[in-house]
C-alpha cells in the first residue's frame, strides 16, 4: 500500500512547547484504525520512521510523537552513538513519568481525531517506547498494544526519581497485548521477564508472550543487532493482534 510519510503536526504540551507528532498513513481516500507508536531513547530516527511506514503500509494510520519535546527541539533525532545513548538515558529518567502519560493521552486524542483514523487505537513501541506503548495502553480507548524489548517495566525505574508505577497498574490494563523479548537484552534480564510475566497472570491480563534467540534492539534495521527474520516473525505478531483486535465490530 502506498503511504502518505512526510506529515507532522506540533501539538500544544503542558510546559509551553510543542510535541512534533509524525503521521504515516495510506496514502488513499478512507479511514483506517490509528496506531500510536512510541520511539526508543534516540526519537524519530531513520529506524523509526521506516517501521512507521512499514506499519501504514499495512493499513493503518500511524502517528509517533517526539518523546523529548520538552528538552530538545522539534525535529531532533539522537545519534546512535555514545553521546545520544547518553543523552537519551539521561532524558528518560529527567522527564516526570507524568509527562510521558500526558503526551500519550495527546497523542491518542490525536490520533482519535484525525480523518483518516477509525477511532479504533492501538499502540506499539520499541525499548523506552515499548515501556511507553504499554502504559499507555493503560487509557481505555487503547484495545491493543504491541511491546518490543520494553526497558524498566520490570525495575520500576523510568522517569524522573526512577520510581514509575507501571507493573502496580498492570491491573488497569485492559486492552490485549503482545510481549516480545529478546533472551540476549541485558536490559531486560530472565529474572526481570519473568516478574512482569508472573504479575500480568496475577491481574489476568490477555496477553501473548514471545522470547526470541536475539539481543537488545533487533528490530532495528541500523546496526549489528538487526535480526531481518525475527523483525518479520515479530511484526507478524504485531500485525495478527491487530488485525484480529483493531478489524472486529463492537
Amino acid at each position: 500500500m502506498i503511504i502518505s510519510s512526510d506529515e507532522f503536526v506540533d501539538l500544544p504540551s503542558a510546559d509551553g512547547g510543542v510535541m512534533r507528532v509524525h503521521v504515516f498513513r495510506p496514502a488513499i481516500e478512507g479511514r483506517f484504525p490509528g496506531v500510536l507508536l512510541f520511539s526508543e531513547i534516540y526519537q524519530v530516527t531513520a529506524p523509526i520512521r521506516r517501521l512507521a511506514a512499514y506499519i501504514a503500509g499495512h493499513g493503518y494510520c500511524v502517528a509517533v510523537p517526539e518523546v523529548y519535546h520538552e528538552y530538545e527541539a522539534p525535529g531532533t533525532v539522537l545519534a546512535y552513538d555514545t553521546a545520544g545513548t547518553d543523552r537519551g538515558n539521561a532524558l528518560k529518567i529527567a522527564k516526570p513519568v507524568a509527562a510521558f502519560d500526558a503526551d500519550a493521552t495527546a497523542g491518542l486524542n490525536f490520533l482519535a481525531g484525525h480523518a483518516a483514523c477509525t477511532g479504533r487505537l492501538a499502540t506499539v513501541g520499541v525499548c523506552l517506547g515499548g515501556h511507553l506503548a504499554y502504559r499507555a495502553a493503560l487509557d481505555p480507548r487503547v484495545l491493543a498494544a504491541a511491546c518490543f524489548y520494553p526497558t524498566d517495566i520490570h525495575a520500576g525505574s523510568l522517569g524522573l526519581g526512577k520510581d514509575d508505577d507501571s507493573l502496580a497498574r498492570m491491573a488497569d490494563l485492559k486492552a490485549e497485548t503482545l510481549f516480545v523479548f529478546g533472551r540476549a537484552d541485558p536490559h531486560v534480564p530472565f529474572a526481570g521477564r519473568a516478574l512482569i510475566r508472573t504479575r500480568l497472570e496475577e491481574v489476568g491480563a490477555r496477553y501473548e508472550w514471545h522470547e526470541v534467540n536475539a539481543a537488545h534492539a533487533f528490530l532495528r534495521d541500523e546496526g549489528p543487532r538487526y535480526d531481518a527474520a525475527l523483525f518479520a516473525q515479530a511484526t507478524g505478531w504485531m500485525f495478527a493482534l491487530f488485525q484480529r483486535v483493531l478489524s472486529a465490530s463492537d
